[in-house]
């Protein structure tokens, strides 16, 4: 087993693991999770930005070229998550209002969680297939992203029907799809020429698409001036996190 290989595989079960971590923040009391939240979508959204402007866009200009196809490819990741939500029904749910959102049945977001964290393993591994540093940008992306979802489908979870343990355990058992994905990726990848390089500007566009469909929506009905600064210099943070990580290269 090659450096890439142990690399990918630690990244993915971390990110897996990271679903385990609802029940941490469930037991701070819903008040504080709802303010929590609020920064954590605003990092996260700032570290998918960062990420793909960065990392992986940058990259993919550099291994495919300037021109029109990598272009493409990136738009092609938007409209491929674009698709995978309108398939499933499913989106990424940042609100624990058990109350008063109305969320997906339970069947059907256990499916569209399984297949996005089925993608996030593959983007993890082949960002990895190109350079290390890379595929550390690209795992840190996806955890800062990944715990307030994983956060709000625990949520969506319970507020089904499913018993906490029942719900903890559906919720873990759909994010190791990731470990799935990584091994589909690297298996297949050095079979496929160019497989890796060309999934890297679908990142890109899935990472942009995340954040300005899913991420930034959510903080616009926050208001008070102070929370939407805090907010900005979430966003901010995130972005300088993914600017500092250039420093491994």
């Amino acid at each position: 087993m090659n450096i890439t290989w142990i690399y990918a595989l630690i990244s993915v079960v971390i990110v897996s693991a990271i679903s385990l971590i609802a029940v941490i923040f469930l037991a701070l009391g819903e008040d504080k999770i709802r303010k929590l939240l609020l920064f954590m979508v605003s990092f996260a959204a700032g570290g998918l930005f960062g990420d793909a402007f960065i990392h992986l866009i940058p990259e993919s200009f550099a291994k495919l070229g300037s021109g029109l196809f990598t272009s493409l490819l990136i738009l092609s990741g938007i409209l491929f998550f674009f698709i995978l939500e309108k398939f499933i029904h499913w989106r990424h749910c940042h609100n624990i209002n058990f109350e008063e959102h109305t969320h997906p049945m339970v069947m059907i977001n256990l499916i569209g969680d399984g297949a996005h964290n089925l993608i996030d393993g593959m983007l993890i591994a082949a960002s990895y297939a190109i350079s290390i540093p890379l595929g550390i940008a690209t795992t840190l992306a996806v955890i800062l992203h990944e715990i307030p979802h994983e956060i709000g489908n625990f949520g969506v979870l319970v507020h089904g029907g499913l018993a906490v343990k029942k719900a903890l355990l559906f919720n873990f058992a759909t994010a190791l799809t990731a470990v799935a994905g990584a091994i589909v990726a690297l298996s297949i990848g050095p079979l496929i020429h160019g497989f890796s390089i060309v999934l890297i500007p679908i990142t890109a566009g899935g990472f942009i698409y995340i954040a300005g469909s899913d991420l930034i929506p959510e903080l616009k009905h926050e208001v008070e001036l102070s929370h939407s600064v805090l907010q900005l210099i979430s966003i901010i943070l995130g972005i300088g996190v993914m600017s500092l990580l250039i420093l491994l290269d």
